[in-house]
């Protein structure tokens, strides 16, 4: 009996060492990605947003925490602080402070700054890519979970996908590119709009 609950404990303990450096591994692909995405001028890619209500693609620009997203609907700008979307189709733009979660919709390299507190992690390795799993230690956080595919000799992401409220989005990534861009090209300048209607939200 004593051999019996000995191989247990031994097995436990040989199981939580393989979480243990299994999460070591996946944050160490991460830091290296966040290291890449996070250069120091910015870095533009093409993305395609799907969910289980719609789809569209675009083109976003970003920088530290801000980005600027064009779509065929419309353009989203983040400063860091304050978002503004503007639409095409009835010439307006909508001001306000975005959570988490509308972060992460517009701007796929939101993982950037969630993985290194709130998550554990997990990571596997599928058709020679590393697949990092995110998920939430506070079942308040509204993202719950994250897969992270990303290039294993790169270790640029080419899909986030992600779920919140019990519904998973899909983010595709390409054409990963690192810039100097100017921070103005975060900021919403009424000046380029001049007939569109700005609506404060916050």
């Amino acid at each position: 009996m004593k051999r019996i609950i000995l191989s247990m404990i031994c097995v436990c303990f040989a199981s939580m060492t393989l979480q243990a450096q299994n999460a070591g591994n996946a944050r160490k692909v991460l830091d290296k990605t966040a290291a890449i995405i996070s250069n120091k001028g910015g870095a533009s890619a093409n993305f395609k947003l799907t969910s289980q209500k719609n789809s569209t693609n675009g083109k976003i620009t970003i920088k530290g925490n801000k980005f600027h997203a064009t779509t065929p609907d419309g353009i989203v700008w983040y400063n860091g602080k304050t978002q503004w979307t503007y639409m095409k189709a009835n010439e307006e733009v909508n001001v306000n402070t975005p959570t988490e979660a509308q972060q992460a919709q517009m701007n796929p390299y939101q993982f950037i700054n969630l993985y290194k507190k709130g998550y554990a992690l997990g990571m596997k390795t599928i058709s020679g890519n590393y697949q990092v799993h995110l998920t939430a230690t506070d079942k308040k956080r509204s993202i719950q979970e994250l897969y992270i595919t990303i290039n294993s000799k790169t270790y640029l992401p080419s899909q986030v996908k992600m779920l919140q409220n019990g519904k998973w989005t899909t983010i595709t990534i390409s054409n990963f590119k690192t810039l100097n861009v100017s921070d103005a090209v975060f900021t919403f300048n009424s000046k380029d709009f001049p007939e569109a209607e700005v609506i404060d939200l916050r």
